[in-house]
Formats: C-alpha cells, structure tokens, sequence
C-alpha cells in the first residue's frame, strides 16, 4: 500500500483537562508563562475552555466535565504527557523550576530532541498530576 505525501505542517495546539481550570491556568502562566491567546469559551456563562500560548506553544485547556465538545474518549485530568523545549541549558530550567517551588521528579536525563540533538531532560508535574518535560539541548545556542 502506497502512501500518500503528509500535507501536517505542524501542530496547531494540543488539548487536555484540568480539574479545576483556574488553578490549572494560574500553574502555566506563572511556571511556563504561557498567557490566555483570547476569551474563553464559555458554557451557560462558564469557562470551559481557554487557549493559552507563548512562541509557539499553544494550549487549549478544557474544564472536565464542562460539555465542551468534541472531546477524546477518555478525557480526564492527568492523562497528558508532554514535552517542552527548553531554551537555555538544563541547570537554567532546573533553577526556573525550583523558583517556582515545583519539584523535579526525575532527572536530568540523556536524550535526544526531535531532530536528534543530544539533550537532557527534567520532568515535574502540573496541579492535575500531569507529566510534564523540560528538554534542553546540550548546546543552547545551536538550533537548527
């Protein structure tokens, strides 16, 4: 079976829930400075979700249980596993983190990015329990 050429030029935003959007929002602005990108979308006058972004990272946050739709099958707080990249070395991301009072649960750790740079890595958790990356190239200042 032959396939087709891919036409994805990127992803546009990835989408998860949080068990109480408010403290859910407040953690990544403040830990990661993402920033509301809009209004929220709102269900009999609640919030039920809201986009937040920074560079090119862009989140959409759904209130569980808020009736936002459509939704993944399981859809349930703690169910996300992402990484960021980091820019800066990971000592930085380690001391960015510890201001913020939020524990690293492992690392750093050997990796390699997306385009297979060696790397390092730190994980910590979001007030939903989801695990979070910090990645980290071992020369900051060579991107591609």
């Amino acid at each position: 079976m032959d396939s087709a050429p891919s036409r994805l030029a990127a992803i546009d935003h990835v989408a998860f829930y949080a068990a109480d959007l408010t403290v859910t929002l407040q953690f990544y602005e403040e830990v990661l400075g993402l920033k509301p990108t809009g209004e929220p979308h709102r269900i009999d006058g609640a919030a039920a979700v809201q986009r937040i972004g920074a560079g090119g990272v862009v989140l959409s946050v759904h209130q569980a249980g808020s009736g936002a739709g459509p939704v993944a099958r399981t859809y349930l707080p703690g169910t996300l596993d992402i990484c960021f990249e980091w820019l800066g070395d990971i000592a930085s991301a380690e001391a960015h983190l510890a201001g913020h009072g939020v524990a690293v649960i492992e690392g750093p750790v050997r990796r390699r990015m997306r385009d297979g740079t060696a790397s390092q890595s730190v994980y910590f958790r979001d007030p939903d329990g989801n695990l979070l990356e910090l990645m980290a190239r071992d020369d900051p200042d060579r991107r591609p």
